[in-house]
Order: C-alpha cells, then structure tokens, then sequence
C-alpha cells in the first residue's frame, strides 16, 4: 500500500473542500454540500460492506486499492449512483462511477 501521510478522512475532506463543497462530519462518513447535491463520502481502507442505500456516494481509499474497491461494488450492484477515489501521497484519481438508470 502506498503511504498516505494524512487519514483517508482527512484527505476526502480537502478533496471535496477544493471541489467545492462544504464539507461536515456524518458518524464515521462525510457529508459534501453544494448547491441541492448532497454527497456522503465513506473513507475505506479495504473493502468493505457498503452502505446499502443512499443516493449520491463517493468512496475514498488509497491508490493501489482503487480497482479491488470499484471492482467489489460494481459486483454489488447498489441501487444508488457512486464513485471511487484513490489517493496517494501526491495526487487522486476519480475512477470508477455508476448511475442509477
């Protein structure tokens, strides 16, 4: 695993700060605002089981776990529209994403 050097938390947090969004504390997930989207974003280090409802989430995990955490909840089918985040010590990348049809 590729070392981050602040919390999976704290990096969604300034991501979606410089997206934008006003950013507040939801249990152990984030809550992003902007305009009438409302985004709850779930730090996970590993796959794990995710949320079973929601409407727009965004899953934040390191870099070299991208494609086992996109690929474990598009073989979930969640009836909600997701992303995923990997972060690594220097940059993100928005990789995987799926819309409600």
């Amino acid at each position: 695993m590729g070392v981050v050097s602040t919390s999976l938390r704290e990096e969604a947090k300034s991501i979606f700060t410089e997206l934008g969004y006003r950013v507040s504390t939801d249990g152990g997930d984030l809550r992003a605002e902007r305009k009438w989207r409302t985004v709850h974003v779930t730090p996970m280090s590993d796959v794990d089981t995710p949320p079973e409802s929601g409407e727009f989430r965004c899953f934040v995990t390191y870099a070299d776990r991208l494609d086992e955490v996109e690929r474990e909840l598009a073989r979930r089918d969640l009836d909600y529209e997701w992303a995923v985040i990997g972060v690594d010590e220097e940059d993100y990348e928005v990789a995987g994403q799926r819309s409600r049809t």
